[in-house]
């Protein structure tokens, strides 16, 4: 008859470990599994395999298995290596109201890489385009010229308009009683009508005006941000560069301090 297998002495890992498993409320599926763990960790089990899973239930029923049920892979786990010991936690599956918050955080994201691409596209074509101030302050100025030029001739025409329909307006107040020919009705109106649309398109070169003015001031304002970013990275180079310039170079290894002073003698 063989001699009983002495068992495997109890140790730190062990005791913590059946310290964990007296204090949850286990099934009997649970405890079967634990004491599977307890034997591993012990050494009286020979599989060396993958470790056990530890999941809890929908009724808080910590289970111990060697395989999680697919209805409890979304409520997350933990895995045991063969000591009872934590060595990956899987994550729950996010609820709904997670997934939404999640898609929400996204497209913000999204959204601010839009906001940031466009921006740097919108400094590089301003740092291409004007290589100073003066040089915004010409184009400033040449686009106002431009846009008070267009504002003149809208306005004499406009003028000329105005006396035009005041000459129709008195030769038709001439006729009286009389039938006013169709004629002068005819010009009245289309004179009436053209007045209309040169004075609403004066108005939105007015407004084009201010905005063209807007816009060159911002440029302006940018192009000296960037100016002073740039100088600022500048200097901040210049800065690190003289720093590593004046760091001490490391002694070649196996000299002494004494060895390499000059004029030192050995």
């Amino acid at each position: 008859m063989a001699p009983p297998r002495e068992a495997a002495p109890i140790t730190g890992n062990v005791k913590r470990l059946i310290v964990k498993l007296s204090g949850l409320r286990l099934s009997a599926s649970g405890l079967t599994s634990a004491i599977a763990v307890l034997s591993l960790v012990c050494g009286a089990g020979t599989a060396a395999g993958a470790g056990m899973y530890k999941w809890v239930d929908d009724q808080g029923v910590v289970h111990y298995t060697d395989r999680i049920p697919a209805d409890s892979v979304s409520k997350g786990a933990t895995v045991l290596d063969k000591q009872g010991r934590s060595v990956k936690t899987i994550d729950p599956a996010p609820t709904a109201e997670q997934r939404k918050a999640i898609e929400v955080e996204a497209e913000r994201q999204r959204e601010l890489a839009k906001v940031d691409a466009e921006r740097a596209r919108r400094d590089r074509a301003l740092t291409q385009s004007f290589s100073s101030e003066a040089e915004i302050d010409v184009a400033r100025a040449r686009a106002v010229s431009t846009m008070e030029a267009q504002l003149t001739t809208i306005s004499a025409y406009i003028a000329d308009m105005t006396r035009r329909k005041q000459d129709l307006e008195k030769r038709k107040a001439g006729y009286g009683t009389k039938p006013v020919p169709a004629a002068v009705e005819n010009e009245l109106n289309s004179v009436t009508d053209e007045l209309t649309r040169q004075t609403a398109l004066l108005a939105q070169k007015k407004e084009a005006l201010a905005a063209v003015g807007k816009k060159y001031d911002a440029d302006k304002q940018r192009w000296q941000e960037i100016k002073l970013e740039q100088d600022q990275a500048a200097e901040r180079q210049r800065a690190a560069e003289a720093q590593r310039a004046s760091a001490p170079s490391p002694q070649p290894r196996g000299k002494s301090a004494a060895a390499t002073a000059p004029g030192t003698t050995r």
